[in-house]
């Protein structure tokens, strides 16, 4: 289906309906209540986001994150920078297996894996008279509510008998400069008996409430104080600039500085010398404006731009309007869905993880780089770095979901990152941008031993480039992605082996379930089908000649293996349904997330996830692997699968109170706000909805109200805007 057929399909559809969809009433259906007082609740611009606890600030438990505060450690005693590896890796050749790492590096191996690390940039508490942080104890009788419409979070509680009544949001990202904007009523802010106190640790990854070193022993960084000109007379302001020395880089991008102002209005904002810490209280005023802003510039600067220092006081009105106005503008704006008419007793909580799903969406995943999978939630077990195999599953949606120009900041990543992508290749002897794996924004892979062999990432950017185009279908779009469709598909090219029968092999390969290395397995095997065919028309739209050894690979590569009438994972893993059947199920991925190819059996892939259903460990797998198993069931023209798949009762799909996907692993063990599962769920709803491009061709998208092919019988199901996914 061509990008033309695409935009108008939506257009016209969306003018068939009788009335537009009422997207307010819609969210207003899942506000989220809660008086729970140590549930995170988020409120964030895409780019920095403010995790608040029941107090409205984060007295209990709670990180401000960004896509732009990273750290770095000292080296190991006795190293130098000569000593580093620029790509993550010291294997030298072509690929045999495992990454393995040098015996005589060991020391720099947890410091490889950490370096760059997310950090907290601050912590906001409510303090006593005696300055120490409000005790859980002594609180009470919470009342909870944040408004997707708005992004706004509102709470009351009690504190020795008086109510506090706080408001938080975040203004837009205006140049990676964002202010989180407090308002504060209560009778204890006059006594004295309630003030606030903002903290800055020493970054590291303690973990705990908080990220961070908080203790009077932990290390000081150069920081300052200074004071804005031209304040309002009923302001008193400070602003903090701290600098970070990047250890492992000697100089070659220089220190990395960030600062925080803090403007109160109807309040004293006092500093205290020696912790770099700020105390706000109310100067006798039962009542609090706070705004907070954060400069971190960008990240390959290093340096703020000290914006924050010269710009005008903004007040909490102000940014309490560009809260509502920036979420009223993203709800407006692309896709819609509406459940409500089901009978379908379930129609409700599904719409509630779609709604919600949206905006933990808007909140993490709109910023200058990729979210982790914790996204600005948390700082996940991988010190923060986003995966490039995940970026996917974090960013497809804003294209069926016609959300576009919101991944247009986090989507430059494979340009960023191209040059360390070309060394990488160059390293182990391939041609081409073997893309990387975890990485941090300085596009240096962390070492694993899986590192080099997990493929199914190298053709993710050819898919991107591919919806980019779905979408804009201009010669602008063809030459924005050009070089980085052809530099994957040389590798990918590069990487097949040929054997003495003329057949290609992917060797070594470890697959999407990441359970163990093999050769030849199902997905890639697919997926780089796929991808070498995409990448041929693409040099055919350029007015290029295509390139004969892609379309010899993809003719002759090795079969798609399979056992006894469905596909197994590798022909070296023929019982992976007896004794492989965990992790993350990618036989369901080759008819679902990856457009089939005329390779693919569509019977024996509907056998396929028939069993996967019913005969996979699903408590241990993670939060994508239902709306994986979702797509397929839609593509194959089997809605009861795909409604089953999303309603899969298992532990890693589960949608807390928020709507966050808890598929995942935490750092302290437990399970942790995953958000490939919510990404996920929002591309497979959209393919539910309308189908997907290249199983239908130029099929007509249905009619919103009257069908929606991959929901069974039971759901009335009401959409308009999106474009049709791959």
């Amino acid at each position: 289906m061509t990008g033309a057929l695409l935009a108008s399909n939506v257009v016209s559809v969306a003018a068939e309906l009788t009335k537009p969809l009422n997207r307010q009433e819609i969210v207003a259906r899942h506000v989220v209540k809660t008086d729970d007082p140590t549930l995170l609740l988020p409120v964030g611009n895409g780019n920095l986001c403010f995790n608040v606890d029941g107090t409205g600030l984060q007295t209990f438990k709670g990180d401000v994150l960004s896509h732009w505060g990273w750290f770095s450690t000292p080296l190991p005693n006795a190293r130098t920078w000569k000593d580093v590896t620029l790509t993550g890796t010291y294997w030298q050749g072509r690929l045999k297996g495992k990454d393995s790492w040098p015996s005589d590096k060991m020391d720099l191996y947890a410091w490889h894996r950490q370096t760059p690390s997310q950090m907290n940039l601050a912590r906001v508490q409510f303090v006593g008279s005696d300055g120490k942080a409000l005790d859980a104890n002594t609180a009470s009788q919470y009342e909870r509510t944040l408004d997707p419409w708005t992004g706004i979070h509102q709470t009351t509680f009690v504190v020795n008998g008086e109510k506090v009544e706080v408001t938080t949001c975040i203004g837009d990202d205006v140049e990676l400069d964002s202010t989180v904007a407090i308002k504060v009523n209560s009778a204890l802010l006059a006594s004295g008996d309630l003030s606030i106190a903002i903290s800055v640790p020493y970054p590291d990854l303690t973990n705990g409430p908080w990220t961070g070193n908080f203790s009077d022993s932990a290390p000081q960084t150069p920081y300052s104080f200074t004071t804005p000109s031209n304040l309002p007379e009923n302001v008193s302001s400070v602003i903090l600039k701290r600098e970070l020395k990047n250890e492992y880089n000697e100089g070659v991008v220089g220190d990395y500085s960030y600062a925080i102002r803090v403007d109160a209005l109807g309040g004293k904002v006092a500093t205290s010398e020696g912790n770099s810490s700020i105390h706000v209280d109310a100067a006798a005023n039962d009542s609090l404006e706070l705004t907070i802003s954060f400069d971190g510039g960008d990240y390959s600067e290093k340096i703020c731009d000290d914006s924050v220092v010269s710009s005008p006081h903004v007040s909490f009105s102000d940014i309490e309007s560009q809260s509502r106005a920036r979420w009223e503008k993203y709800w407006n704006s692309g896709a819609a869905i509406d459940l409500s008419g089901s009978s379908d007793p379930r129609w409700f909580e599904l719409e509630r993880r779609i709604v919600l799903s949206q905006f933990l969406m808007g909140v993490n995943a709109t910023g200058s780089w990729p979210c982790s999978e914790s996204g600005l939630l948390a700082i996940c077990p991988w010190s923060g770095r986003f995966h490039m195999e995940m970026v996917w599953w974090h960013m497809i949606h804003w294209w069926s979901w016609n959300r576009v120009e919101y991944a247009q900041k986090s989507i430059r990543i494979f340009d960023k990152i191209k040059d360390g992508a070309k060394l990488l290749a160059e390293q182990l002897d391939y041609q081409g941008y073997k893309w990387q794996k975890e990485v941090a924004p300085d596009g240096r892979t962390a070492p694993w031993e899986g590192n080099l062999a997990l493929l199914w990432k190298q053709p993710h950017p050819i898919y991107f480039a591919e919806m980019d185009y779905l979408y804009s279908p201009t010669r602008e779009t063809l030459e924005k992605w050009a070089d980085i469709v052809e530099g994957t598909a040389v590798h990918m090219a590069d990487f097949a082996t040929k054997d003495e029968q003329g057949v290609y092999h992917l060797d070594p390969a470890m697959p999407p379930s990441e359970v163990g290395f093999t050769r030849d397995d199902l997905f890639d095997l697919e997926y780089w089908r796929w991808g070498l065919d995409k990448a041929n028309q693409w040099r055919e739209r350029l007015g290029e000649a295509p390139n004969d050894q892609w379309t010899e690979i993809v003719e002759h590569l090795s079969p798609l293996p399979q056992q006894d009438g469905v596909y197994v994972r590798s022909p070296e893993w023929l019982d992976t349904f007896e004794n492989w059947n965990w992790e993350h199920p990618d036989l369901v991925g080759i008819y679902g997330v990856v457009p089939p190819t005329k390779f693919v059996d569509k019977a024996t892939a509907e056998r396929t996830l028939e069993r996967v259903l019913k005969e996979w460990q699903w408590d241990r797998t993670w939060g994508w692997d239902y709306p994986m198993a979702a797509m397929e069931g839609a593509r194959l023209g089997r809605p009861d699968l795909a409604i089953e798949a999303l309603f899969t009762n298992s532990s890693k799909n589960v949608f807390n109170a928020l709507g966050v996907n808890l598929g995942g692993p935490s750092r302290d063990g437990g399970s942790g706000p995953y958000l490939p599962g919510n990404g996920g769920l929002l591309h497979a709803v959209a393919g539910m909805c309308v189908g997907f491009a290249e199983t239908e061709g130029d099929a007509p998208l249905p009619k919103s109200g009257d069908s929606a092919p991959g929901f069974p019988e039971g759901w009335n199901v009401k959409w308009e805007g999106f474009s049709r996914p791959l």
